[in-house]
């Protein structure tokens, strides 16, 4: 398999100055670290790869010799097989560690293979962040895609997140020597005790910078709005929670962002009720349909669906429309439309009305009759609760 050219790897011109490879590798090591993408051979061998291609570009007499011949001029010496080939990760942080400035160092605890083990420095952290995010029914039925404007930190754009003003460098903390930890011996009642704790100087980095960015003072992210997509999936509850991998606060210099927690709330709908993954709605008829029985159209998530009543129905009925509620989340079961059939009585009645039905109070078939009733409240409710 041919090897890809080094100057397309870091994404640079063949005229690119020695500052311009510096930042591009520096932007490629920060998002292919392993630190970033644990147990990911693909993100490991790209941090190789851009490894590789700037060993050879930030040496004059090693790029000459590429631009003239190619990978063919590099199979002999150190850049012939690449650090891909037989150099390990602490290799690589040992040639090129003052590259990353502070998120990352060259502390590998030999998890890489063949390493020296090293005490491994800090590595910076963003925060997270939480944001409400409101849903309809008719979003939660069918699950929805939310651009969501957020006020964050976010990395500096000037130095690219590391902190250091254009043209800058990194140099070994005093303090620690580079291991971002500074140890302190005490005398006491007991003897001497000793005590570690993160370098006041460098903030467990290892590293410090020479200029500062203008923007950022240093620390290589600001303030900035910015929109992100989140995919919420069918069936999410109020209260509920979904979290979003790096898309909180920016860390500083480099570092690995923060998640994003995302609170689930539900807007009321105007006629639909919510139980679980099932949807409740009141349906009132009048006396003369419970008699003689009628038809309704009932409000879905989708649209309407008409369902028949009876003649001779109870308030109270309980009607189920299979499969019209909510679906469960990430599952494949889907929640009942309850439909509870109410009988309406009217609070004011004309002469001719009152005529009416003092006329019908007298047959025996509209006496209320609890023996004939099919089922009694109490079992109708059991029922319901049971399904």
């Amino acid at each position: 398999m041919a090897q890809r050219d080094y100057y397309e790897i870091l994404g640079v011109s063949k005229n690119a100055s020695q500052d311009e490879i510096k930042k591009a590798y520096r932007k490629m090591a920060l998002k292919y670290h392993p630190d970033r993408n644990p147990d990911d051979k693909d993100a490991e061998a790209k941090f190789k790869e851009a490894a590789e291609a700037y060993e050879v570009l930030s040496n004059q007499e090693k790029r000459q010799k590429y631009d003239r011949f190619g990978h063919e001029g590099m199979k002999s010496g150190f850049g012939g097989g690449g650090f891909g080939g037989g150099m390990s990760m602490d290799d690589i942080f040992e040639h090129f560690g003052d590259i990353f400035g502070g998120g990352f160092g060259s502390a590998f605890g030999g998890g890489f293979g063949g390493g020296q083990s090293r005490r491994r420095r800090r590595v910076n952290r963003g925060s997270d962040l939480r944001i409400k995010v409101k849903l309809t029914l008719e979003e939660i039925a069918k699950g929805v895609e939310k651009r969501i404007k957020v006020n964050k930190y976010v990395s500096c754009k000037t130095c690219s997140g590391t902190g250091a003003k254009d043209g800058s460098s990194f140099s070994t903390c005093h303090t620690c020597n580079g291991s971002g930890q500074v140890t302190r011996v005490s005398n006491t009642f007991l003897g001497q005790m000793q005590t570690t704790s993160t370098c006041p100087t460098c903030g467990g980095e290892g590293q410090t910078i020479h200029n500062k960015c203008n923007v950022c003072h240093g620390n290589g992210i600001v303030k900035d709005n910015e929109v992100i997509s989140i995919d919420i999936p069918a069936g999410v509850a109020q209260g509920m929670q979904l979290s979003v991998s790096g898309k909180g606060n920016a860390a500083a210099r480099g570092g690995v962002p923060g998640d994003l927690i995302v609170l689930i709330e539900e807007e009321s709908h105007p006629q639909l009720q919510r139980d679980g993954n099932n949807l409740l709605y009141d349906l009132y008829i009048s006396i003369p349909e419970a008699a003689l029985g009628t038809k309704a159209d009932i409000p879905t998530i989708e649209s309407t669906a008409r369902i028949k009543i009876d003649p001779g129905t109870q308030g109270g009925k309980v009607l189920r429309l299979k499969g019209k509620g909510l679906p469960e989340v990430n599952g494949y079961a889907r929640g009942d439309l309850m439909v509870n059939v109410n009988i309406w009585t009217p609070k004011t009645l004309s002469d001719e009305e009152k005529k009416m039905l003092e006329k019908l109070a007298e047959s025996d078939n509209f006496k209320p009759n609890p023996t004939s009733r099919d089922k009694s409240f109490f079992n109708r409710m059991k029922e319901y609760f049971r399904n």
